[in-house]
């Protein structure tokens, strides 16, 4: 092991080992954020951005767990044995939880010298009950709390552990509120830390994933502030992105959602209002949370010697509740409570009859909001388009040697997330310790988020048989079982103009590249699990989760 030091460092900007801040948030949209164009107020994340560096092209896998497996390991999700979600649909498909041949960032910076933390969801492993080697525990993580399953009820979570005991008792408390207690245990962690070690500490917050849950008066804060709707929002969106720098004044947003009605048309706008209104309270809390995370940072000393990244894990939700009919969904006890803490039946859908927000609603926000959401995309979590891979990420470290207020603008990857954190570790390679690990896919962000040229390289996609690579200005695109798209992303960032015909050659050498890496990381087609799937009698919208 490697023993850490405090002294200066050039090779790191001074700190040769920062804490590092990993902030996660779950299904929220490229322009949400007030530092990438949206309405919502996020003081402390956007003071984050403007005292740090924004990327305008940074991507996710689509997808909650791929993206988390991606993010922890440095490889693509599918080389981490989870290329959907977290069922275990082996021999023919994945197994749904981490493998024993990937390494996470917990693993690999505890074993040179750093304390490791997480607060919030995992989603990593199809066993959520009894503890195995999937879970954050035995995955580097020294502290835990948080849940095993993918959402739930904001007031009553499942699967809710601290370490690898049953914590869902904690959540019977009157205030408990889940967005809350990762914020809680995150500063109360920041504030018992001895500062004999660095920290690595993962907060993962399951907001503003559906259940539309938040409190009333965070809801009651935004009233009036979507009245335009979402047609002439979009329109707003797209100018404070250019105006913020993160695309050019030649950028062209997409249309309406075509299954969508103009805002003019569209039925029950009070009920709209509040859906959209109690997603941007979600949005609230958790940057509240931030606030008092940073805050801790402060208050111990910590802050410039932290490096903080704050990302999304896919892109806006366009789900409907229930995915599946209420009959199954109603099984599905990890996610969907039982009744409330006060014994009420819970009401799941969306219908104007349920106004979102209480513990008693179980609800979504629905697609043309999440159309919004993704100002100027296309296309939504779950479609590898630009709607549902491209994330705000935000990298804010005052002694780190950043181009501090910069955008910029390489493209990444989460794969390159890990090794820009263990080069900022002063962890010389991060080499596993076992043979046989599979070896990182990405590369170091550092020296772009330090103003200089990012390494230029190829990026990949595949989910549910929708699939990707971009290299360059060049982005190959295909939504499963459509053909492919060409596009050209630096001029074209809303996909709207494909030209596969126009550029043959490019189309055929990027599906040349597309085919050898998912052969080299083991992507099982799509047709395959659909097939396993009618076996079983479920659908291929089953099969997708």
């Amino acid at each position: 092991m490697r023993a850490i030091s405090t002294e200066t460092d050039g090779s790191t900007g001074g700190v040769r080992s920062p804490n590092l801040v990993l902030v996660l948030v779950d299904d929220m949209g490229y322009s949400d954020l007030g530092c990438y164009g949206g309405e919502v107020r996020t003081p402390a994340i956007d003071g984050l951005a403007r005292g740090g560096v924004r990327l305008a092209h940074f991507y996710n896998t689509a997808r909650c767990s791929p993206s988390r497996a991606s993010l922890l390991t440095g490889l693509h999700p599918h080389q981490t044995g989870i290329g959907i979600l977290t069922n275990d649909d082996r021999p023919e498909g994945y197994p749904g939880s981490l493998n024993g041949r990937c390494v996470t960032a917990a693993e690999l910076l505890r074993d040179h010298g750093y304390a490791t933390a997480m607060c919030g969801k995992w989603h990593l492993s199809a066993q959520m009950t009894e503890p195995d080697e999937s879970w954050p525990t035995r995955r580097g993580f020294e502290h835990f709390f948080g849940s095993l399953t993918g959402c739930g009820s904001y007031y009553q979570p499942k699967t809710l552990f601290r370490g690898e005991e049953n914590a869902e008792d904690e959540a019977l408390a009157p205030d408990f509120f889940y967005t809350d207690a990762i914020s809680d245990e995150a500063v109360r962690y920041i504030h018992a830390h001895d500062a004999v070690r660095p920290f690595f500490l993962y907060v993962a917050y399951t907001a503003p994933h559906w259940p539309l849950h938040a409190l009333e008066d965070d809801i009651g804060s935004y009233d009036g502030v979507f009245d335009a709707g979402w047609d002439e929002l979009r329109e707003r969106r797209l100018q404070r992105l250019v105006d913020e720098g993160l695309f050019s004044s030649a950028a062209l947003a997409s249309g309406r959602d075509p299954t969508q009605p103009a805002w003019v048309d569209a039925p029950h706008r009070d009920w709209q209002l509040r859906r959209m209104q109690t997603y941007a309270a979600q949005l609230t809390c958790v940057d509240r949370g931030v606030e008092r995370i940073v805050a801790a940072l402060s208050q111990t000393g910590a802050l410039d010697d932290t490096l903080i990244i704050l990302l999304s894990d896919n892109g806006a939700s366009a789900e409907d509740l229930p995915l599946i009919s209420a009959e199954r969904f109603a099984t599905r006890s990890d996610i969907l409570p039982r009744a409330t803490r006060a014994g009420e039946r819970i009401r799941v859908g969306n219908s104007p009859d349920i106004s979102p927000g209480p513990e008693d609603t179980y609800s979504s926000y629905g697609r043309a909001w999440a159309n919004l959401s993704n100002t100027p995309f296309r296309f939504y979590k779950r479609w590898v388009h630009e709607g549902g891979i491209a994330a705000p990420f935000i990298v804010h470290w005052p002694a780190g040697g950043l181009a501090t207020g910069s955008v910029q603008s390489t493209a990444f990857q989460l794969t390159d997330v890990l090794p820009t954190m263990l080069e900022a570790a002063g962890v010389a390679d991060g080499t596993p310790a076992r043979d046989d690990a599979v070896p990182r896919e990405g590369t170091s962000m550092l020296a772009a988020l330090r103003g200089g040229e990012g390494e230029a390289h190829p990026l990949f996609w595949e989910h549910t048989g929708n699939a990707a690579v971009r290299l360059g200005s060049w982005k190959l695109v295909r939504a499963d079982p459509g053909p492919w798209e060409l596009y050209d992303i630096d001029r074209d960032p809303a996909e709207l103009d494909n030209r596969a015909a126009d550029h043959p050659d490019v189309v055929t050498e990027l599906v040349a590249r597309w085919n050898a890496w998912a052969e080299h990381v083991g992507v099982i087609p799509w047709d395959v699990i659909v097939e396993l799937y009618r076996r079983r009698g479920a659908s291929a919208d089953e099969a997708a989760g």
